[in-house]
């Protein structure tokens, strides 16, 4: 019996060992430096892994990119509140019921259903025009909108066959990578496809540098500040541009002064002014001025007198010079996207709980009128005329051809201040919100091109045109 058991012990233990050469080595544990759902420790592991989701996602259908995309779009929707408390939290920006409503808009963001093919046909043949995916898209996003940005952007390029490689602002870096880390395990289980979208784990400049300067990625997408733009231009690749806005508000004589300031504060007051389309200046005309401030104030903003407003001053910016005016206006950090009790109490008064905009009479070279600061204070400036106003517009706007308001019934007036100020987004008898698709017939993106003419971004945005040509007599009608 012994012998018995000692034999088959033994082959036992020669089948083990035949099978241990035979089968591959156990997979090592995951590495610190793997991905984890999409966020990567280096820029070449974060460009490589979105360049091989690539592949995939090029030859899915549009059916399953378009359930890729609901499902950034659902987890918007149902983790709305914790995102945004994620974001406010980290950032310190904006109001947290205002970052909710922004993650839920998401919705509106144009997926699959924007994308289109053309043909057109002669004698000679049939050419098809077709929007085709670039491949590997590098885009930055600002603190100012982290989350939202991320899933409008991501929305965007998937649905055009492209994936992406993100560069959160070290701001709003951390609910940038955890509302990825979300997109990309529901998308993989869902759809088998990992790392359609990636990051690295410690954003940097240094990293949006490698990232701009990567020969994985293909195209750019900036939404940011002059310097980051500037930066991402000298890559030698195309970038689409989301660059600076100052959006002035032009009010003349024929407008409806209590629907402009409901609208105006709407528009200024939505997440503490942070948005680039927001209302950051209002220029309006000698005869209906009073009339107009008197408005703002039974539509529950809060005026502040020349004091008040010279605190604030000093307390919102710095100056070359040292003192108030002397020399160029420097925003500070510290009061952007603050509440306006925070403002308030800057300025040295007490508000109603409630109040949604603070607002006053200014100059039109103040440095509130000429930064674009981003906080719950409205400057308001007297001009003689309409024609006045939208000169004073156009200074204020500096050319970035960002954003134009206008509250006016007179229809010439509307054409001439449009024609001027020629700005991406010109909005006329409404909050600037309409012009994203919210209480108007625009659509939703948080990132509008406005330095390199895109406008507000869609799926074909980041899409390369390709045509296919079969010649001969193939005719359709």
């Amino acid at each position: 019996m012994q012998n018995r058991e000692q034999l088959i012990a033994d082959i036992a233990r020669e089948v083990i060992a035949r099978l241990a050469v035979q089968l591959p080595a156990p997979r090592p544990a995951v590495a610190p430096s793997a991905s984890q759902d999409g966020v990567f420790e280096t820029v070449d592991e974060a460009v490589k892994a979105a360049g091989e989701a690539q592949k995939r996602v090029a030859k899915m259908s549009l059916d399953d990119r378009g359930k890729a995309i609901n499902i950034i779009r659902r987890i918007c929707e149902d983790r709305s509140a914790e995102l945004a408390r994620r974001e406010l939290d980290e950032t310190g920006l904006g109001r947290l019921d205002h970052k909710i409503e922004k993650l839920k808009l998401i919705k509106r963001v144009l997926g699959v259903e924007f994308l289109r093919s053309e043909a057109r046909t002669d004698a000679s043949g049939l050419a098809l025009i077709e929007y085709a995916p670039f491949g590997v898209i590098g885009m930055v996003l600002p603190a100012t909108h982290s989350a939202p940005t991320l899933a409008s952007n991501a929305i965007n390029v998937i649905a055009s066959g492209n994936t992406a490689v993100f560069s959160p602002h070290p701001a709003g870096a951390k609910v940038a990578a955890y509302a990825m880390q979300l997109f990309n395990r529901e998308i993989e289980r869902e759809l088998g496809v990992p790392n359609m979208l990636t990051t690295v784990r410690e954003p940097s400049i240094q990293s949006a540098e490698q990232i701009f300067h990567h020969p994985g990625i293909h195209l750019l997408c900036v939404t940011g500040g002059p310097a980051v733009v500037a930066a991402a231009a000298k890559a030698g690749k195309r970038v689409i541009a989301a660059g600076p806005g100052n959006p002035p508000v032009v009010i003349d004589e024929t407008a409806d002064l209590d629907a402009a300031a409901r609208a105006i504060i709407d528009g200024a007051a939505f997440d503490n002014n942070l948005l680039c389309i927001g209302e950051k200046e209002v220029f309006a005309v000698a005869k209906i001025f009073d009339a107009y401030m008197t408005a703002m104030r039974a539509a529950g903003a809060v005026e502040l007198d020349k004091q008040a407003i010279e605190r604030l001053t000093a307390a919102a910016f710095t100056f070359d010079g040292g003192g108030v005016g002397c020399g160029r206006a420097h925003v500070r950090k510290e009061l952007v996207g603050k509440d306006v009790s925070v403002l308030a109490q800057a300025a040295g008064v007490r508000v109603p709980a409630n109040t949604p905009l603070l607002f006053g009479e200014t100059t039109k070279d103040h440095p509130f009128v000429v930064e674009e600061q981003m906080m719950p204070f409205l400057p308001v400036v007297r001009v003689n005329c309409v024609d006045a106003a939208i000169s004073a517009a156009l200074e204020a706007e500096h050319n970035y051809r960002h954003t134009s308001i206008i509250h006016s019934k007179n229809l010439e007036n509307v054409t001439k201040f449009a024609r001027v100020m020629n700005t991406t987004l010109c909005v006329h008898n409404a909050p600037c919100s309409a012009a994203l698709g919210l209480g108007g017939p625009g659509y939703l993106s948080y990132s509008i091109a406005t330095p390199t003419g895109e406008g507000v971004t869609t799926p074909l945005t980041f899409t390369r045109q390709r045509q296919i040509v079969v010649g001969g007599g193939l005719r359709i009608v």
